[in-house]
């Protein structure tokens, strides 16, 4: 039996975190004003934002688990044993 080989692994891009109080972004909007910090655009999640995110990942994970398990479990089935092996010689 055919097995189509495993789609190559995922290669993430990492990533910069920043955490943007009230006061913090005050200072960044001033020193846009005054042009000396790049204007950027940020986005921004809620705590329950943030906590969706964070499940939506680990559902994600335990769903590759499992589907990387299934499949392990028929190419282990589908693995010819000797004595198969040798009822299709003769």
């Amino acid at each position: 039996m055919y097995h189509p080989p495993m789609p190559l692994e995922v290669n993430m891009q990492d990533l910069t975190w920043r955490v943007l109080t009230p006061e913090l972004m005050a200072e960044y909007l001033v020193l846009v004003e005054e042009g000396k910090a790049p204007p950027e655009a940020y986005y921004a999640l809620s705590t329950q934002g943030y906590e969706s995110l964070s499940m939506n990942m680990a559902e994600l994970k335990r769903y590759i688990t499992n589907v990387l398990a299934i499949i392990e479990y028929y190419r282990e089935q589908d693995k010819e044993t000797p004595a198969k092996k040798e009822n299709k010689d003769e």
